[in-house]
């Protein structure tokens, strides 16, 4: 299957602990945070010291491999944003498309409004489905991590194998 692909599978892995390790930071942590996965690590985005990076991404990466899997769903993840972002916008442009004069664009206006929530209230439960089974891989297999670098204030490097 395509998700086992290794830099696939590494990726989804990554994110599954970028999204733990930010659950974990938000325990002591307030304010802005973000982060972004590949294949051999991922970055972290927020105001926390690389000791505090250490500690998160550590207890993240036992309370996954321990079976709490759930921490790798996160509300803030961009799978739910495109998610949100594509079904409501396709739901809307569905109806408009139908109108072939401007004056009809405006008619039609109130039912692509009426589509465009529909496709926003799907995409609430689909977001953290397709999280579950696309975007992340919450078995960590034999990964470690590696190294934590501070890249720049508010930026840090985690580094997996």
């Amino acid at each position: 299957m395509i998700l086992d692909l290794p830099f696939i599978l590494e990726t989804r892995r990554n994110h599954a602990l970028e999204h733990a390790t930010l659950h974990m930071l938000a325990h002591t942590h307030t304010g802005t945070m973000a982060g972004h996965s590949n294949p051999t690590g991922f970055f972290l985005l927020g105001n926390f010291s690389t000791q505090d990076v250490w500690a998160a991404a550590t207890e993240a990466l036992e309370r996954l491999r321990g079976g709490e899997s759930g921490l790798a769903i996160h509300a803030g993840c961009g799978t739910n944003m495109a998610t949100t972002a594509l079904l409501a916008g396709t739901f809307a442009w569905s109806v408009l498309r139908l109108a072939k004069s401007t004056l009809m664009k405006i008619l039609l206006m109130p039912l692509a409004v009426f589509f465009g929530v529909v496709g926003f209230l799907i995409s609430r439960p689909l977001g953290p489905v397709l999280q579950q089974r696309i975007t992340t891989e919450a078995n960590m297999g034999n990964m470690q991590i590696i190294d934590i670098i501070p890249v720049r204030k508010g930026v840090h490097r985690v580094i997996t194998r």
